[in-house]
């Protein structure tokens, strides 16, 4: 996921300027495959509030993952991108999809493998 960020982010070209938008869009598909490590499925937590008392709403990564699989790995990238009007803009050239198939092939993306190690250098 950390892959996905610095893409997104253009930190992997060396015109990279940390105030602009020059990353690339990213479209992730088989994000119903995403592996955790520890017990993370059964200990992390997705929590949003409706404003009201009694509002709170709790959801495990589990879940989520069962459920809607694409926003447990939007959200993961979404942290990792900065506030404010940029980070909005770098996470809409992020595309997820649940399975292997996507509306982008006219595109051409070519593929990245992240594999299981998202180690640089």
């Amino acid at each position: 996921m950390a892959r996905i960020a610095l893409i997104l982010r253009g930190k992997h070209k060396p015109t990279y300027t940390p105030f602009l938008d020059t990353g690339d869009f990213v479209v992730v598909i088989n994000a119903g495959k995403v592996a955790v490590t520890g017990n993370k499925l059964k200990q992390k937590t997705y929590q949003r509030y409706s404003g009201y008392p009694g509002g709170r709403r709790a959801r495990t990564l589990e879940e989520v993952l069962r459920t809607h699989p694409d926003r447990a790995l939007r959200q993961a990238v979404k942290g990792m991108m900065p506030d404010g009007p940029l980070g909005r803009r770098l996470l809409g050239k992020l595309k997820v999809y649940a399975g292997p198939a996507h509306p982008h092939a006219a595109q051409q993306p070519k593929p990245i493998d992240v594999g299981t190690s998202t180690r640089h250098g």
